[in-house]
């Protein structure tokens, strides 16, 4: 690490890729899918996102989400992610793969 990302670091309470997904947490499975929790780190609090995989045809489809929720614990910003992407799949059915594209946000 440079100088100066050390010198940020002080200040924002870690490194400067901190705000990077990283995979923190096994990923789950429900109703055929693949949840990946991706907490964001945003300097002391952890914002909720993640996504949601599944394989159809032999393609590998993915369902990305970021919301507004923030933690101060890591564990509790998981665990919620888990919960809300578990709604996602429960409130869209079929229809959260059903254009077939590859990746989008949801």
């Amino acid at each position: 690490m440079s100088i100066l990302g050390r010198i940020l670091s002080i200040f924002t309470g870690g490194s400067s890729s901190e705000g990077a997904a990283k995979p923190m947490a096994e990923p789950q499975t429900y109703k055929d899918c693949v949840i990946h929790a991706e907490p964001i780190r945003e300097g002391n609090q952890f914002r909720l996102a993640g996504r949601i995989e599944r394989e159809i045809d032999g393609r590998l489809l993915q369902r990305k989400f970021i919301r507004a929720d923030v933690f101060t614990s890591l564990d509790d910003a998981l665990d919620c992610t888990f919960r809300k992407a578990q709604q996602i799949i429960d409130q869209n059915g079929p229809a959260l793969f059903g254009d077939g594209e590859e990746t989008r946000s949801v």
